[in-house]
Order: structure tokens, then C-alpha cells, then sequence
């Protein structure tokens, strides 16, 4: 490039954030699990630069704020300034583990300018990191699971729903997990609500709790698998409550924590459904109430942040 050439775009891309409707914990175990997508997700935009040997990367809120500035050098992506050396030292990680299922990724002496934002708040939990490994790894043109694997760890249905055009079946099944397209449009998405709880929490941290103290509970894994199933098949919102008390009862016993509707809301009426790792980010709500009062509801119990069916999903 000469002087004053204008950044010219390598590579362009959005990943879906995620939900885990059912599974949770015991898909790490090798249970089918139900994740979806939602409509909220993450961008990644790649342009070269003059400034050779440089990686430059900022990352923006939704709201345009830049949460995260970094700078790498180029091939070796050695963090070389950042706002945040945890996050440089695990941003390098996930390059170079990219590089490591494709040796062509990143070893010219290029410069690069990438810039990434949500289009969520962070503190949702809908997959910040998930859809930013799935981004890179299509940048880098590699499987992003064993890039997942390799660095940040878990059960990868996050990874599966970042590309996915619908809900999906994930079953852990050795290094290659199996992802399969599910039917999931339930004739009453009309009484089904997502509730922020404000609780941000560490999956990796519920992931060691689950290890701690489920190993003990004779939970098997199949049961979990047909209680999936028996969520995805349901024709109404009485068979899905059913199948959400007996799901959150035995991830209750396993965990050896309380449900969330005993925590916030035991004077609901309909039912309350954690979604991924327990005690945060968002549930699922089941209500026969209207819109306005479902809302009401929670809003009256200090949780502002409620959203339909189509506000989340699409």
C-alpha cells in the first residue's frame, strides 16, 4: 500500500450469541442438550494496514464504548500494549491456537486492523467469548471446536449455535460433537419470556461445582437426554411447565443449590427456568398472563431487563 491508501477488508463475519434451553452442566457428560440461537450476536472486521508486523485490535460495546484496545506484534502476536493484559494474554491464546489448525494463519509480516463488537451488553452472558473463538476460526478457516477446546474449555454448544440458522440438538461425542437441526417453534412462544437476573456468572465455575458435587447424585445422563426431548416435543406450555420443574428439580439435587424460582419469584404463577450456568444471566419464563403484567411481574421484583420470544430469538 502507498501513502494515503485507504484500509482495504480481509474478512468479515457475525456469530450468533446462544441460549441453552435444556442440558446444562450434564451435556458435559455426554446428555443431548438444546441450545438456540438468539438474534443478538457478535461482528469481526479484518482490514490491512501500512503498519507492518502489527496487529492492532479494538473491541466495542454496543453501545460504541471500547471496553478493549491491544496491540500484537506480527507473526509471533506477542501482546505489545493493551488495556487488559489478561484479556491480550488470552486473545493471543485463541490466535495462535487458530494458527496451530492452520499454519498459513497469521505468520506474514502483514498489518492488520481487526475490530469486533456486540451488538448485546457483555453482561448478558449470550457468548461474548463463544461467538468471538466461532469468528476467528472462520477467519482462520479451522474447525473452531478444538480452537475452543484448547483455550477457553466447556461444552462447545455455544460454538454450535454461532453459525446455526435454528435451534440445535448437541451431544458431546469425543473431540467432534454432534450437532444436530432441531424443530423447535412452539405454538405458544407468545407465553414465553427471558428474564435477566444481573447475576453475572463464571461458567467455569459452575462447570467445577457440577464436577464437585454431582459426581456423588445418581443422575443418569439419559434421563437428561429424554427430558430434551420431551421439551422439544411439547404441544403446550402445561406439558413444557412439567417438564421444566422435573428438569430444574434434578439439576437442583445435582448441584445442590436452590431453583431459581425458590430464590426470586415462588409467587409466580408460571415456571422459571435457569439457562446455562445456574444462579445468572438470564432464565426462561413460562407465563398464561399477558405481556404487560408478565412484565410487570418482574419488574415489580427489581428485573427490568425482560424479553418475548421474538426480542430474543428472532
Amino acid at each position: 500500500m502507498t501513502s494515503g491508501d485507504t484500509p482495504t477488508l480481509v474478512f468479515k463475519t457475525r456469530a450468533h450469541g446462544k441460549l441453552l434451553l435444556t442440558g446444562e452442566y450434564f451435556v458435559l457428560d455426554g446428555a443431548t442438550a438444546l441450545a438456540i440461537p438468539v438474534r443478538y450476536g457478535q461482528s469481526l472486521l479484518v482490514e490491512s494496514t501500512e503498519e507492518l508486523g502489527c496487529l492492532s485490535w479494538t473491541s466495542k460495546n454496543y453501545d460504541d464504548g471500547i471496553w478493549f484496545s491491544a496491540t500484537f506484534s506480527l507473526p509471533d502476536l506477542t501482546p505489545i500494549s493493551f488495556t487488559d493484559k489478561k484479556i491480550a494474554e488470552t486473545l493471543a491464546s485463541i490466535l495462535l491456537a487458530c494458527r496451530r489448525h492452520s499454519s498459513s494463519f497469521l505468520t506474514e509480516n502483514q498489518g492488520l486492523k481487526v475490530f469486533t463488537q456486540s451488538d448485546f451488553p457483555r453482561e448478558w452472558g449470550l457468548g461474548t467469548s463463544s461467538t468471538l473463538i466461532a469468528a476467528l476460526a472462520k477467519w482462520a478457516g479451522v474447525n473452531p471446536y478444538p480452537v475452543l477446546f484448547d483455550t477457553m474449555g466447556g461444552s462447545g454448544y455455544d460454538i454450535a449455535c454461532a453459525y446455526a440458522d435454528g435451534p440445535v440438538l448437541y451431544r458431546m461425542d469425543g473431540p467432534t460433537p454432534t450437532v444436530k437441526n432441531a424443530d423447535f417453534h412452539p405454538p405458544f412462544t407468545k407465553n414465553i419470556f427471558f428474564v435477566f437476573l444481573g447475576k453475572k456468572q463464571d461458567s467455569r465455575d459452575g462447570i467445577r461445582r457440577y464436577r464437585e458435587y454431582a459426581k456423588d447424585k445418581a443422575i443418569p445422563k439419559n434421563y437428561i437426554s429424554e427430558l430434551t426431548a420431551q421439551f422439544l416435543s411439547a404441544t403446550s406450555l402445561a406439558t413444557l411447565n412439567k417438564v421444566i420443574r422435573e428438569h430444574e428439580s434434578l439439576i437442583s439435587r445435582a448441584l445442590d443449590l436452590p431453583r431459581a424460582k425458590d430464590l426470586y419469584f415462588n409467587d409466580f404463577g408460571g415456571e422459571i427456568k435457569s439457562l446455562g450456568a445456574w444462579g445468572g444471566d438470564f432464565v426462561l419464563a413460562t407465563s398464561e398472563f399477558s405481556e404487560p403484567e408478565t412484565r410487570r411481574y418482574f419488574q415489580e421484583k427489581g428485573f427490568s431487563v425482560v424479553l418475548n420470544w421474538s426480542e430474543m430469538i428472532g
